[in-house]
């Protein structure tokens, strides 16, 4: 019988402690006490706003009538305040984030580094491709404005290289030769009758010979032909066409002995002394370029030689297919190195000015505003909304939302965002209706 009583000794003392650990238990309506090192520790109140209760923001529905620790971790309970905010959403605008704390250590752990807002001087730049094209302001054809037969032919076959009044070829033509010989019997009243001291007769030949002049200009006789048919009192039997720019032959339908007509078209030459390049831009960077813009170009056969030109014209429209707008540039071309067809690299740059700017890196955008978390004293963290705008060499420019001097997160900012979305649900109020954590007392009213 003792042996017996000496084997139920240790099951009557644990039952004695389970029943003392319950009526302390119950006593202080089934929860433990907190922490005695925090309950003198209460969170600074905002002035002007009452508090209901103190949350875990780690446990939904938890609440507790004074300040103090956290019964399930280690950490403060948050003040809920009678508009439905609390302290971990306080000093924030953004909705549905809060503010975060990181100890040093914590910060070390995950590679988390910050940035200065800082005015700087940006360069916008955009980078394309274009092709070199004729300066449609520099084609010419070359017509005959009389009917007549190809004499000579000076040029004469497609793509040769003239200069500015080099001889193209030369025509034979009945009436041009009539009309020379009206304007020599024309100069010959004029040489006979110009002293006449009858005024009208002298008049009458003067008139005659400016006639007979202004119709050997008007098809296209140079004053130099005319001057030399004067001189030699001989009409010629051809006329000579000559090439009115410098450039190459883009066309030729000239053929030694055919017939030519006022409508036909002999030569078409396109001037080389000034190209155009053709570029394509976005869309969204068609803000960035005006016309009178600089621009530089590079080419692949040519490497380490810059052209320098002017972007003169910017397409009225889009390109459905594929989504960019045409940009036309000028360059000059004196030694012809840039020949059309060609590929070439564009460079267009245009200052943005000073602005404040903050790294690339700091921004994250959700697609309908973009944010920063800026750093503040004591491993604090505050997420702010932004205004951004040109994104050049691996800056933003900040329109709104930051001060110069300011320090935001370039590293490790996703993991800061993961938190502070986290910490700023758990923080929200709980919706009407939602029920309490068991043994959770509610706030006295």
């Amino acid at each position: 019988m003792p042996d017996r009583k000496a084997a139920l000794l240790p099951w009557v003392l644990v039952a004695g402690l389970a029943a003392a650990l319950a009526l302390v238990l119950a006593s202080r309506g089934g929860r433990p006490a907190p922490s005695p090192r925090g309950g003198a520790a209460s969170p600074a109140t905002t002035p002007g706003r009452r508090i209901l209760y103190w949350t875990d923001p780690m446990v939904p529905g938890y609440k507790s009538a004074k300040p103090g620790k956290s019964p399930f971790m280690d950490m403060d309970l948050v003040p809920m305040y009678e508009d439905g905010s609390s302290a971990a959403q306080a000093g924030t605008p953004v909705p549905g984030y809060a503010g975060i704390s990181l100890s040093a250590e914590r910060q070390q752990a995950i590679g988390l580094q910050t940035g200065t807002a800082e005015i700087r001087e940006l360069m916008r730049t955009i980078r394309t491709v274009g092709r070199v094209a004729l300066d449609e302001t520099l084609l010419f054809q070359v017509r005959s404005k009389f009917e007549g037969y190809v004499e000579d032919l000076f040029v004469d076959y497609t793509g040769k290289t003239v200069r500015k009044g080099q001889p193209l070829l030369s025509i034979y033509s009945p009436e041009l030769l009539a009309t020379q010989q009206e304007y020599l019997l024309a100069v010959r009243a004029r040489q006979r009758l110009g002293a006449s001291p009858n005024q009208d007769v002298a008049r009458g030949a003067e008139g005659l010979y400016e006639s007979s002049r202004q119709k050997l200009l008007l098809w296209d006789i140079r004053p130099a032909d005319i001057e030399r048919l004067e001189a030699s009192g001989q009409p010629q039997k051809a006329l000579t066409l000559y090439s009115p720019v410098d450039g190459f032959v883009m066309t030729k339908s000239a053929v030694r002995g055919g017939r030519v007509m006022p409508s036909d078209t002999l030569f078409e030459i396109g001037g080389l002394s000034r190209v155009w390049v053709l570029a394509d831009i976005y869309e969204s960077e068609a803000a960035a370029v005006h016309a009178g813009d600089e621009a530089r170009m590079t080419l692949a056969y040519l490497p380490g030689r810059v052209w320098k030109g002017t972007v003169s014209f910017i397409a009225p429209v889009v390109d459905e297919a594929s989504r960019t707008i045409k940009v036309r540039i000028e360059f000059a071309n004196p030694d012809g190195a840039l020949k059309p067809g060609m590929y070439a690299d564009i460079l267009l740059e245009r200052p943005t000015g000073r602005v404040l700017t903050v790294p690339e890196s700091a921004v994250m955008t959700t697609g309908t505003r973009s944010l920063v978390f800026v750093a503040r004293d004591g491993g604090r963290f505050q997420p702010r909304e932004v205004r951004t705008g040109a994104r050049v060499d691996g800056y933003y420019e900040i329109d709104r939302g930051l001060e110069p001097g300011e320090r935001v997160v370039t590293q490790a900012n996703f993991l800061v965002d993961s938190e502070s979305r986290l910490k700023g649900a758990l923080a929200a109020p709980a919706p009407p209706g939602t029920a309490p954590t068991p043994g959770a007392p509610e706030h006295a009213h």
